[in-house]
């Protein structure tokens, strides 16, 4: 993710979402909270409520983001 720069908004949906930043720091934000996480750490999302990812941060930012199941 670019600096400034998000993920497309996704819609309230079944399944589950796991995440890791392997560089920089992200913005998790679910519905109107925001949570931040950085190099080396995980987050979960339950994705019951609209969320995306955003760098709020001057550098790239890269994270592995993982929806289960595959199917959406």
């Amino acid at each position: 993710i670019e600096p400034d720069g998000k993920t497309y908004p996704d819609n309230p949906h079944e399944g589950e979402e796991i995440g890791y930043v392997i560089e920089g720091t992200i913005t998790i934000v679910i519905g109107n909270k925001k949570y931040q996480a950085g190099k080396g750490e995980s987050f979960y999302i339950n994705p019951d409520r609209p969320h995306y990812l955003e760098n709020r941060g001057k550098k790239t930012a890269k994270a592995i983001w993982i929806s289960s199941p595959p199917s959406f």
